[in-house]
């Protein structure tokens, strides 16, 4: 099925729906995306909630909630939900083992001409680092729909990686789970979230089984070993690259593995322009992604 809304805009539609169904629910803002949630912000007073421009606070309210029963929801932009409230998710949720959902909007550099403080690429990499988080990179909006309400209320702190950039095509995901998208016998490639649609286009004539994962955290190490075909893995991430090697490193210990991380790189972004323009200056759109596997593999 190919999906006709944003992300962002299949949140608000998703988390108003819940809010109407499930009494639990209940939502804290810090300023990013209140005229989005205005409706629900009025409708239900006493669980949902605009803090202003204190995410630390968005992020001890949200706490508060936890403890008192409900399932929080809290959403901003990445690098303020995710950097500048590091401390309180870490004190706040995963010490105290509290539940909670945390949606992120503007992933790596959607907001590309704010300049580096309003992009997100180590949003994933710190937050695996957390004891307990769970981390969903969906690839579009129709599976942001299905996987958080599949997993919003289990119990674990959880964050969600929304981006602009979408697969035009749903997968049928499942929280947890590799999705086998096609099989080959030259490679494994792992295509994290939104970086699917450039993965197969990029590995048309390839001989490689594509793996497609939206949970990042917990990751399904059982369907990677079933499905590795080859000493040969890529995986293709829409973050700073090299998150999940330990992983595959891990799922695959007891066999002799090359691995090649494909995703941005560590550095400083100082040119401003369109996020499109960043993929093609980091090899990170589809010319990039398949002249670095043809590289990495010899074809």
């Amino acid at each position: 099925m190919t999906t006709t809304v944003t992300m962002r805009e299949q949140m608000i539609s998703t988390v108003s729906d819940l809010f109407a169904s499930d009494e639990r629910l209940a939502l804290v803002l810090a300023e990013i995306s209140r005229d989005l949630f205005k409706d629900v912000l009025q409708r239900y007073p006493q669980r949902a909630v605009n803090v202003g421009i204190m995410e630390q606070t968005m992020i001890g309210v949200a706490a508060g909630l936890a403890l008192e029963g409900f399932i929080p929801v809290a959403h901003s932009i990445t690098p303020f939900l995710v950097e500048r409230p590091f401390e309180q998710l870490k004190d706040d949720f995963c010490y105290q083992r509290l539940g909670g959902n945390f949606i992120s909007t503007g992933g790596s550099y959607d907001y590309s001409t704010e300049g580096m403080t309003h992009h997100g690429p180590g949003d994933v990499q710190i937050l695996r680092s957390l004891p307990g988080m769970q981390i969903v990179v969906p690839g579009n909006a129709s599976e942001f729909d299905r996987l958080f309400r599949e997993a919003y209320a289990n119990g674990a702190p959880t964050y969600y990686r929304m981006s602009v950039n979408e697969n035009r095509d749903e997968q049928p995901v499942s929280f947890g789970k590799l999705s086998v998208i096609r099989s080959g016998s030259r490679a494994t490639v792992i295509a994290v979230g939104p970086m699917l649609d450039r993965v197969l286009a990029a590995t048309e004539n390839m001989d490689v089984t594509i793996l497609y994962c939206t949970t990042v955290v917990p990751f399904d190490r059982d369907t990677l070993r079933a499905h590795t075909v080859s000493s040969d893995i890529v995986v293709v991430e829409p973050y700073y690259e090299g998150v999940l090697v330990p992983e595959i490193s891990a799922a695959l210990e007891d066999r002799p593995t090359r691995i090649k991380s494909i995703g941005m790189p560590h550095k400083v972004l100082s040119h401003y322009g369109t996020p499109e323009q960043h993929d093609a200056a980091l090899d990170l759109d589809v010319p990039g992604i398949h002249n670095r596997i043809s590289a990495f593999l010899g074809i």
